[in-house]
């Protein structure tokens, strides 16, 4: 019944409904409205104004719509975008516009959170999510809106677990969730694997590790090609190395390893980023020798541009194990320049885990980060 209901709000996303308005087939998309809705042509008829005859000779193509005013009723009441049937008009403009300004700011936004401006990207997707939203509510749920709609919420939700502190990062896993119905209904192996991957991840930070590490699983095996599987891989990793899931860590390791020599790098996707996600990963199942050993060859020299807050999230990762090998002078240094960055940044998850790691033996470097999070809680506060 729910699959039912879902159907029919999201009627003209599908495939099918996509084949049939391209055609611009006024009779064909009558028809179509007809079959989602299980209605007959004296109840479309009711609902559009006309009696049951005339609806039968618009279906047949005996009678056209040719009044402009009729044909954007028509549109408005079935959901449909006015181009569809012929008008343009402002708000058919503004619609086309919106979309377009739409998908460039979730591109931006997606940058701006890589570069360190989590925050901004925030900014700038929280209206656009709101619009669209508003929009879906109203019955327009066109393929174009849905799905911008769904990388919308993903992007908010990815932006936020940059800039919530721990006990908040349940609300980005829950923005991701929530395009999770879309991707599916889709039928878009790709994109059910990006929404999966970021939605994965988001719980794995909200430390739902069980629940992480199936989506990412699952993520993995809609991966269309290497690229995809590339982009999962590593996260699949972090989970597995959280939950202490020792053989498939070492699993996903052995992979992303030889993926390495066959894909492009990005931005997570690079020996740097993956020596972190390696020693992390070390050390969460018990191998602490072998992730000092690592630290002493030194880390990896980027190959690609790394995100800023990766620069973070590597340094504190760094200093963990060199406090395992007594090294506090280095792990010292490390989680300092750790500090500076996450308040430059804004990352109050990154602060949190170098209050827990300076805690016992480093104790002022906890409480300089302990303070740095006050003051971002009593500004997200305000």
């Amino acid at each position: 019944m729910a699959r039912r209901a879902q159907h029919v709000l999201w009627h003209w996303a599908t495939p099918q409904a996509e084949r049939v308005l391209a055609t611009r087939d006024f009779g064909a998309i009558l028809r179509f409205h007809r079959a989602v809705h299980g209605l007959n042509q004296t109840e479309l008829g009711r609902l559009l104004g006309y009696d049951k005859t005339y609806v039968s000779l618009l279906e047949l193509g005996k009678r056209k719509l040719d009044d402009v005013g009729a044909r954007r009723q028509v549109a408005e009441t079935l959901r449909l975008p006015p181009h569809i049937l012929g008008i343009t008009d402002s708000a058919d403009t503004d619609h086309r516009a919106m979309l377009q300004f739409g998908e460039s700011t979730v591109r931006l936004a997606e940058i701006a959170r890589q570069s360190g401006h989590a925050s901004e990207a925030v900014a700038e997707l929280w209206p656009l999510v709101a619009r669209l939203e508003a929009r879906v509510e109203d019955g327009h749920t066109e393929r174009d809106v849905l799905r911008l709609l769904a990388h919308a919420r993903v992007g908010l939700g990815v932006a936020l677990g940059n800039v919530l502190p721990e006990e908040r990062l349940s609300t980005a896993a829950r923005w991701t969730a929530k395009s999770i119905d879309v991707a599916r209904y889709f039928d878009d192996p790709a994109f059910a694997a990006y929404v999966l991957r970021m939605h994965g991840n988001e719980l794995r930070k909200a430390r739902i590790h069980g629940a992480a590490v199936d989506r990412l699983q699952h993520a993995v095996s809609l991966a269309p090609d290497r690229e995809a599987r590339a982009a999962t891989l590593p996260l699949l990793a972090r989970a597995a190395g959280t939950l202490r899931n020792r053989p498939l860590f070492d699993r996903v390791m052995r992979e992303t390893a030889q993926l390495l020599d066959e894909t492009e790098h990005t931005s997570l996707f690079n020996p740097y980023a993956l020596h972190e996600i390696r020693l992390r990963g070390l050390m969460a199942t018990g191998r602490t020798g072998t992730a000092i050993q690592l630290v002493e060859q030194g880390s990896p020299v980027p190959t690609t541009t790394v995100a800023p807050q990766w620069r973070v999230i590597e340094l504190i990762t760094m200093a963990q194990v060199r406090l395992a090998a007594d090294d506090c002078g280095g792990a010292a240094q490390s989680l300092h320049t750790a500090v500076d960055e996450s308040v430059r940044q804004r990352l109050p998850h990154q602060l949190q885990r170098i209050v827990r790691a300076a805690h016992r033996l480093l104790p002022e470097i906890s409480e300089v980060a302990d303070h740095a999070l006050d003051r971002i809680r009593q500004e997200m506060a305000a």
